[in-house]
């Protein structure tokens, strides 16, 4: 089993009162899985985003990934799992403004200690997977929003991570746009990729083969999707 929450709480506390963004979350995920984890808002799937990306620690509670768990872990050991097993998708895409498409998808090599030459290759074959090998050496501000969102996407992929969570990828995009987008997640899908996306969008949802419904910080359903939506 890739991911196994096992009665994950997160609780936060303001002055006298205490939230429970998670009460208790058991989930798990095998390799090459499709999910989409959906709630209206405060119902916890941005906090189990973080949980799940490594990015904060539950309150209680047992995260394993791949078999190490990491729900104890410091902030440098989260850091290293981060960077060698998770890629991340934006809604803001989150690229340097002054930075090449290419720098910027080297950016997760350069933190994990990839040589140079080594390091410009894996980007640029990661900016071919999405299309853009011929846009590498363009900055931001010179790409459409499709076109920066599949860096970003490229980004998460150089690194080859056992898994991608993408926070409302296609947030900021037209619906044509975010078809295109949708469009490469079912591609990596195939091959062999395991993602995680959160969404509050129905039809973004209906692509993957599985939807995690969340209110009130518990799994209110869970549903197998056998006939998902593959993009056209």
């Amino acid at each position: 089993m890739m991911i196994e929450f096992s009665k994950i709480t997160k609780h936060y506390q303001i002055g006298t009162i205490t939230v429970k963004a998670l009460d208790g979350i058991d989930v798990s995920m095998e390799r090459n899985e499709y999910v989409a984890i959906m709630g209206p808002s405060g119902s916890g799937k941005s906090t189990l985003m973080n949980i799940l990306g490594c990015l904060d620690t539950p309150s209680s509670g047992t995260y394993r990934l791949n078999d190490t768990d990491v729900s104890d872990m410091n902030d440098d050991e989260l850091a290293e799992i981060r960077n060698r097993e998770i890629g991340f998708v934006f809604q803001t895409f989150n690229l340097l403004p002054r930075a090449t498409a290419l720098h910027n998808v080297e950016l997760p090599l350069i933190y994990s200690g990839t040589p140079t030459s080594k390091r410009k290759q894996q980007a640029m074959e990661a900016l071919e997977r999405v299309g853009l090998k011929d846009r590498m050496h363009h900055k931001p501000n010179e790409l459409s929003g499709g076109q920066r969102q599949r860096v970003a996407i490229a980004r998460a992929l150089v690194n080859n991570p056992s898994i991608i969570l993408a926070d409302e990828p296609t947030g900021n995009l037209d619906s044509r746009t975010g078809d295109e987008i949708m469009e490469i997640f079912e591609d990596l899908h195939e091959a062999g990729n395991t993602i995680v996306l959160v969404t509050h969008e129905e039809y973004i949802a209906e692509h993957s083969n599985r939807i995690i419904r969340l209110r009130d910080g518990l799994v209110e359903r869970d549903e197998a999707r056998v006939n998902h939506i593959p993009v056209a």
